[in-house]
C-alpha cells in the first residue's frame, strides 16, 4: 500500500511534469509546427523518443517477463533501441525530404488513396492492442498501490487515461520531455543499483532464485525441477526460444520503423542530424532502462510468489517460506518493488514518472485511434449513408469513451497475459500492415503495383493474427511479414504477366 511520503512524492513530480510540459508546450501552436520542418533539438528529440518507447511496457512490461522468464525480458528495449537505430540511419532523410506529415501520406502518394485508408484501419487495430497494453499497465500500477480488485484497477487506470486526455496529455517535445528523460533514466540507474546491493550480486540473484523454487508445487507449476532449468530459464537471453524472443525484438524494431510517433520524433528535428542524434541518443539510454527493469523483475521472482502460486502451494499443504512476499500478479512486479525496496521519497518520484509515462503514452494513443475511428470509418459511413455525423469534437470524445470501455474489457479477459507480448503484437501489426509499403515507395517506387500492395497489408494481418491465435511455433511476426511480402511480389508479377 502507498504511504503518505509516497503520496506525496507522486503528486509533487506529477504537478512538476505537467507544470513543465505547459510551458514548453505554449509555443507549440499547431500539429503541423512539430510534425514537420520542427525546430527540436537533439536531446529534445531524445525526450520526445523515450517518453513514448519508454512507458509502461518498457518498465512495468519488462519487469513482469522478467518475473517469468528472466533475462530474455531485455528484448523489448533492446528491440526499441534498434528500431530507433534503423530509423535513424536508413529511414529518417527520406523522411523529411519527402515532404509528408504522415508516413500514410507517403504510402498514398506512390499507391493511392485507398492503401492509405486500409493502412489507417489496421493501425487502428494495432493502437487498440496498445490501449489494452496500457490499461493493463495503468491497472498494475492501481492495483499495487491501493490493493484494489483487478476490474476496479482497470476502470480506475482507463478513466485516469480519460482525465488525461481531457487535459491535453503530456506533450513529449519540449523541456518536458528531457525532464522525464533525466527522471526515468537516473531513477532507473539507481534502482538497478539497488536490486544489485540487495541481491548480493548475480551469485546471490541466482542462489535466491534456486532457494525460492525449493517448493515443490512452486516449480513444478512453472516447470523448473533443477538447478539447470533455473538457470536456463533466467540466465537466457532466448528462453522462451530463439525464433520466439527474436521473432519479439524484430517485431519492435520494425514496428518503430512503421511507427507514425516515432516518425514524427524524427520530422521535429529542427535538422536531420540532430534527429538522427535524437534517436540514436534514445537508442543507447533505453537499452538501460530496460536492463535495470529486467533485474527487479529478476528479484521479485526471488523473493515474491504471486496469490495464485500462494494457492497452489497452500493447496498442496506447504506453507510460505518466511521472508517470501506476495503480490497480486506478475504485472505488479515493478510498482510492488519500488513500494517495499526504496526509500519511499525516491519511491514516490519514481511512482509519479512512471505514472506521468503510462497515462501520456495511454492518453495518446486513444487521440491516435479516436481521430481515425472518426475520421477514416464514421466519416465514410456517414458519406454513404448520406447521413449528417454528429459534431466531430463529440464524436472524438465517445470513441475514447468506447475505445477505453473495450480497453477495460478485453483487459480483463487477457488479465495474467504478458503485457509485453501485447507489445510485440500491437507492433508486429503495425509493421506488417506498412513496412514493405513505406519501404517500397522510398527505395523502389513504381516497381510495384498498388493493387498488389492493397492486397499485402489485410493478408499479411490476417496470417500474423492467425499465427498468434493457433500459436504457431515461431515469431507471429515471420508469418505476416512472408505473406505480406508474397503478397506483393505474386500479384505484381501476375499483373506484369498478363500485360
Amino acid at each position: 500500500m502507498i504511504s503518505t511520503v509516497h503520496l506525496i512524492g507522486v503528486l509533487l513530480t506529477v504537478a512538476l511534469l505537467l507544470f513543465i510540459s505547459w510551458l514548453s508546450g505554449r509555443n507549440v501552436k499547431d500539429a503541423r509546427a512539430f510534425t514537420t520542418g520542427g525546430t527540436s533539438g537533439s536531446w529534445m528529440v531524445c525526450g520526445a523518443f523515450l517518453t513514448t518507447l519508454a512507458g509502461g511496457q518498457s518498465t512495468v512490461g519488462t519487469a513482469q517477463l522478467a518475473f517469468s522468464y528472466g533475462l530474455s525480458a531485455w528484448w523489448f528495449t533492446l528491440g526499441a533501441a534498434l528500431g530507433g537505430v534503423v530509423l535513424a540511419l536508413f529511414y529518417a532523410g527520406p523522411l523529411r525530404r519527402s515532404g509528408c506529415s504522415t508516413l500514410l501520406e507517403l504510402v498514398r502518394k506512390q499507391y493511392g488513396r485507398k492503401v492509405e485508408t486500409v493502412g489507417s484501419l489496421l493501425f487502428l487495430l494495432g493502437i487498440f492492442i496498445s490501449i489494452v497494453a496500457q490499461v493493463l499497465t495503468s491497472g498494475a500500477m492501481i492495483g499495487s498501490l491501493f490493493n484494489l480488485p483487478v476490474l476496479w484497477s482497470l476502470v480506475v487506470g482507463a478513466v485516469l487515461i480519460m482525465l488525461f486526455v481531457l487535459f491535453g496529455g503530456i506533450r513529449s517535445a519540449g523541456a518536458g520531455g528531457i525532464v522525464k528523460l533525466v527522471l526515468l533514466y537516473c531513477g532507473s540507474v539507481a534502482t538497478g543499483i539497488i536490486v544489485w546491493h540487495l541481491a548480493g550480486g548475480y551469485t546471490g540473484l541466482h542462489n535466491s532464485l534456486e532457494e525460492v523454487y525449493r517448493s515443490p508445487s512452486l516449480a513444478s507449476m512453472n516447470g523448473l525441477t533443477d538447478a539447470e532449468s533455473i538457470h536456463q530459464r533466467y540466465g537466457s537471453m532466448v528462453a522462451r526460444g530463439v525464433l520466439k524472443d527474436l521473432g519479439g525484438c524484430l517485431s519492435i524494431v520494425l514496428g518503430v520503423v512503421s511507427t507514425q510517433t516515432y516518425a514524427q520524433c524524427i520530422w521535429s528535428g529542427a535538422t536531420t542530424a540532430k534527429a538522427r542524434r535524437g534517436a540514436l541518443y534514445c537508442a543507447f539510454f533505453i537499452p538501460i532502462i530496460g536492463a535495470a527493469c529486467t533485474l527487479v523483475g529478476i528479484y521479485m521472482r526471488a523473493h515474491y510468489v504471486t496469490a495464485a502460486e500462494l494457492a497452489v502451494m497452500q493447496q498442496a499443504g506447504e506453507a510460505l517460506p518466511a521472508g517470501l512476499g506476495v503480490i497480486e500478479d506478475s504485472a505488479q512486479a515493478f510498482p510492488a518493488f519500488i513500494l517495499d525496496h526504496l526509500p519511499a521519497w525516491f519511491g514516490g518520484i519514481m511512482l509519479g514518472t512512471l505514472l506521468i509515462n503510462i497515462l501520456g503514452c495511454g492518453s495518446g494513443l486513444c487521440l491516435g485511434g479516436a481521430t481515425i475511428l472518426v475520421r477514416d470509418v464514421l466519416a465514410n459511413v456517414g458519406r454513404k449513408l448520406g447521413t449528417a455525423m454528429m459534431p466531430q469534437l463529440m464524436l472524438t470524445r465517445l470513441s475514447i469513451v468506447l475505445l477505453l470501455a473495450l480497453g477495460v474489457a478485453v483487459g480483463q479477459a487477457f488479465h495474467g497475459s504478458f503485457i509485453n507480448d501485447l507489445g510485440f503484437l500491437s507492433l508486429g501489426l503495425r509493421a506488417v500492415a506498412i513496412v514493405f509499403p513505406l519501404s517500397f515507395a522510398i527505395w523502389l517506387p513504381g516497381r510495384f503495383t498498388p493493387r498488389s500492395v492493397l492486397l499485402s497489408m489485410p493478408v499479411g494481418t490476417a496470417v500474423m493474427l492467425a499465427a498468434h491465435f493457433l500459436q504457431l511455433p515461431g515469431g507471429d511476426v515471420y508469418y505476416g511479414l512472408l505473406a505480406s511480402l508474397a503478397t506483393i511480389i505474386i500479384v505484381t508479377g501476375n499483373k506484369t504477366a498478363t500485360t
